[in-house]
């Protein structure tokens, strides 16, 4: 990837640009903010006006509000209005679309596909999707790369850091580490920009996914590489609902306590077993599909971690699910050198580990949240001046998504509990616990 400490002309006259734009934007919003009839204060004015900003800047600025407003790191009032950076952005022209998809393929559209859509699927900050036909009948979807977008990210990117890295001076940003924050937005970015590493994901997810022979009613788009290109991805058309327009009715066909289960199993399986897992599990990567199976789409995002954290997670699942003994982590960490940097004994490393994580296990057991124990490990690595792979923080970030999902299609469901998600995972623990609590797993 090219440095993204480098900071020439380009960045220098797109950092003027920037602050330009962002103190314009909030200015005309506090100023505004006498005249507004709804109440609402002035320094939520003033994050509206920072939104404003970021959608005149573009799609870099886009995906910074977006990180904002899911990081949890920022002050309410400017992560509620950076929800409106979740929506759909204006598409780029279709003449544009079709030059990049003709440039990177070498024929014309009308050669390649029997039918195109000019009209896009949905447009994102880096791409959009635009419906399409094969000449042998098969639906298809295609992912094309705005025109540009890599070098306009780069020198946003390089501008934002040089920012970031001033902004230390004020002890927020500081606390924050907002230079941390760009760097993941960067390589994030980059490997997004990447079509054929975004395919090659996708394509050994959809593998793994029958690894055990299960996992029939889970998919992801299977993917067409006789279409795709660097800066195209051409895969499988698939027909549903975001998950987020589906409800639990208990007259509906759908047993969306058992659909939850079944996507929660294959991420898990991904995380603790295969390697790269879906890194962006929000409600519009998650369908429904018409055929009844769950679907996982878009691989933009998609982490992977290193075989020792793997193996601290299929400890805390283990103890969570299995036998309750939560000291496994503790020694699993020691095991792997995470304790190295204090100087505590065994026991009173394990203290402490039991001491970080007595308030989230004293809960009643409908209210542990996995994703609450993984934060909570993350935290006492800070402790211990231990920073643990950034790939922790999105996995418990997914985790939080599949939790909400549950609260709302699975009331009273347990994640971290559940024998069937981890069958895979521990096959004979978990061959032992069904037989003797007499519960049966779905197939």
């Amino acid at each position: 990837m090219p440095p993204l400490d480098r900071f020439g002309p380009a960045e220098l006259g797109r950092a003027v640009v920037v602050a330009v734009v962002i103190v314009f934007a909030v200015l005309m919003k506090v100023l505004a903010w006498p005249l507004r009839p709804d109440g609402r204060g002035i320094v939520e004015a003033a994050a509206e006006g920072v939104v404003d900003a970021f959608e005149i800047l573009g799609p870099t600025f886009v995906k910074v509000g977006q990180l904002v407003a899911s990081s949890g790191l920022f002050p309410k009032p400017l992560a509620d209005a950076c929800l409106r950076c979740l929506d759909d952005v204006p598409p780029v022209p279709a003449a544009k679309a079709r030059a990049v998809l003709e440039e990177d393929l070498g024929h014309r559209v009308d050669e390649l596909f029997a039918q195109f859509d000019d009209t896009p699927l949905a447009a994102a900050s880096v791409a959009q999707v635009h419906a399409c036909v094969l000449h042998d009948g098969r639906h298809a979807v295609v992912k094309i790369q705005r025109p540009g977008i890599r070098h306009r990210m780069l020198v946003d990117l390089r501008a934002a850091y040089a920012g970031a890295r001033l902004l230390q001076a004020f002890e927020f940003f500081r606390i924050a580490n907002a230079p941390a924050i760009i760097r993941d937005l960067y390589a994030a970015t980059m490997t997004e920009l990447n079509s054929a590493v975004e395919a090659d994901r996708q394509s050994r997810f959809r593998d793994r996914i029958g690894a055990f022979g299960d996992n029939k009613d889970v998919t992801t788009p299977e993917v067409y590489w006789d279409y795709c290109g660097p800066r195209v991805i051409c895969m499988e058309r698939l027909y549903g609902i975001p998950m987020d327009r589906v409800t639990a009715d208990p007259d509906s066909d759908i047993d969306t306590r058992l659909l939850i289960r079944r996507g929660v199993k294959v991420w898990i399986e991904s995380v603790v077993l295969h390697g790269p897992f879906h890194g962006d599990v929000h409600a519009g990567n998650l369908w429904l599909l018409d055929d009844g199976r769950l679907a996982l789409l878009d691989f933009g995002i998609v982490g992977e971690l290193p075989e020792h954290w793997r193996a601290i997670l299929r400890d805390l699942f283990h103890a969570t699910a299995v036998d309750g003994d939560f000291t496994s982590v503790a020694r699993g960490i020691r095991e792997l050198g995470y304790g190295n940097g204090t100087d505590l004994d065994d026991e009173s490393l394990g203290v402490e580990v039991a001491e970080a994580l007595a308030p989230l296990l004293g809960r009643e057991l409908g209210e542990l949240r996995l994703s609450d124990l993984i934060m909570a490990l993350i935290r006492l690595g800070k402790r211990w001046g231990v920073a643990s792979p950034e790939e922790m923080v999105l996995f418990g970030k997914q985790l939080g998504y599949f939790e909400r999902y549950a609260r709302a299609l699975a009331p009273g469901w347990v994640l971290g509990q559940d024998l069937y998600l981890f069958r895979n995972v521990f096959p004979e623990d978990i061959a032992i616990g069904t037989a003797e609590s007499g519960v049966s797993l779905p197939d």
